[in-house]
């Protein structure tokens, strides 16, 4: 018996790991998922594995330091305190505005995306069709009751989500694998031949890997233990990269990449890949599982990026966590995304592609920037190990990102198609 009792905290332990882990996957592995084939057929597959492997290790490691320079400041402090008391006002101005920036964005354009979400649940079940501006808003007040319940609410409706969406993966990419053909993979291709596509596709791939945005709650939900909470922040990201490759590996092991130039013309979206590929005589039937996992997406991305921008609003108006300031967190939070949400429905491919420059300030720079002052400041309590070859790396992987964006968004980089 005493055996048993004496697991308990260490199995509850694991749990809350587990459900942070999940926080960041969820935030991270998006509908946008899909693309990424597309954005990367330039490079195609030996190339693209590299580049997520490498882009991975580098996000990882800005989250990290983001963890580092949270652990200086109190239990709940978020962005707002910890640029405060680290790259001043100037810094924390920037810094501030991007988080709101991109944190609201996506807060709308998951509002948006989920508008088709809940147009299918409640047709599903009542055999009722709302229009897509309710279909929003009850989008967003549902989900949004689970974020002002706080961090566990968050992980116990995600670590669902999660479930949900492993199921439904594999069941689309099983019968994929099953036919994956090594030729296509491993076509013989000169670096001339690849390497202009990879400047446009580090910005996308990059982005793909947004979950800084977590860490400060999930630092508040573990109590600042620094060893769990680096766990949730590896595991969840390393769930991240699998599905990433995984994904990889089935769309370009079925398809060849001479085929990519054509589907880019057609837009690219994944009716266009499952087409290609049931062509070949693939008949997958999958729609309604691509359907299942890309409405799970959306919903767990919004509980993780709502819950950070919930938890920077409480920070930075000082609002406390009893049912009053919760209330009025929630309704700076949630207001603003919510109308754009109700007279704009249909935004969300538009909104995604205005956050990703921003998103390199707060997930990258920033996060180095706070932790290089809080180690000159205090230099005991949790460091990053790797030293200044470590951030200094992380750093111009950055500031490349944040350039090829920038190039990307004006039409200056190479397009494969």
């Amino acid at each position: 018996m005493s055996e048993t009792v004496s697991n308990e905290p260490a199995k509850a332990k694991l749990k809350t790991v587990f459900g942070g882990a999940f926080i960041i996957a969820g935030t991270a592995v998006g509908a946008g998922m899909f693309s990424m084939p597309v954005a990367t057929s330039g490079m195609w597959f030996g190339p693209s594995l590299l580049m997520l492997c490498f882009v991975w290790y580098c996000m990882y490691s800005a989250a990290l330091y983001l963890l580092e320079a949270n652990m200086r400041f109190p239990l709940g402090a978020s962005f707002d305190t910890i640029a405060q008391g680290t790259i001043g006002n100037t810094g924390r101005i920037i810094n501030g505005a991007s988080i709101g920036f991109v944190c609201y964005i996506l807060t709308y354009a998951y509002i948006s995306g989920g508008s088709s979400v809940t147009r299918y649940t409640i047709h599903s079940v009542a055999n009722i069709m709302v229009s897509p501006s309710l279909a929003s808003l009850i989008f967003a007040v549902v989900l949004g009751t689970i974020v002002v319940f706080g961090a566990r609410a968050v992980d116990r409706v995600t670590t669902v989500l999660i479930g949900g969406m492993v199921i439904s993966f594999l069941t689309f990419t099983g019968g994929l694998l099953d036919h994956v053909q090594p030729k296509l993979l491993f076509p013989t291709l000169s670096a001339s031949d690849t390497l202009p596509y990879s400047f446009a596709a580090l910005s996308f791939v990059t982005v793909s890997f947004g979950f800084q945005n977590c860490v400060p709650s999930i630092t508040c939900y573990l109590k600042k233990d620094a060893l769990a909470i680096k766990k949730s922040i590896l595991w969840g990201s390393l769930i991240t990269l699998g599905f990433y490759m995984i994904w990889q590996l089935s769309i370009f092991g079925n398809l060849s990449r001479n085929q990519f130039p054509a589907l880019i013309a057609q837009g690219g979206n994944i009716a266009s890949l499952v087409s290609a590929v049931e062509a070949k005589g693939l008949n997958l039937s999958i729609s309604r599982v691509l359907e299942l996992f890309s409405n799970m997406a959306v919903a767990s991305s919004f509980l993780g990026v709502s819950l950070s921008l919930f938890d920077f609003i409480a920070d930075l108006f000082g609002f406390g966590k009893d049912l009053k300031g919760r209330l009025k967190t929630a309704v700076i939070t949630f207001a603003p995304p919510t109308c754009l949400g109700i007279l704009l429905p249909n935004g969300f491919i538009t909104a995604i592609v205005f956050a990703g420059v921003a998103m390199v300030v707060f997930c990258i720079l920033t996060p180095v920037m706070m932790a290089w002052v809080g180690r000159q400041k205090n230099p005991a309590g949790y460091q990053v190990p790797g030293g200044k070859p470590r951030m200094l790396l992380v750093v111009i992987f950055g500031l490349l990102s944040l350039i090829l964006a920038l190039m990307d968004g004006l039409s200056l980089l190479p397009s494969f198609g």
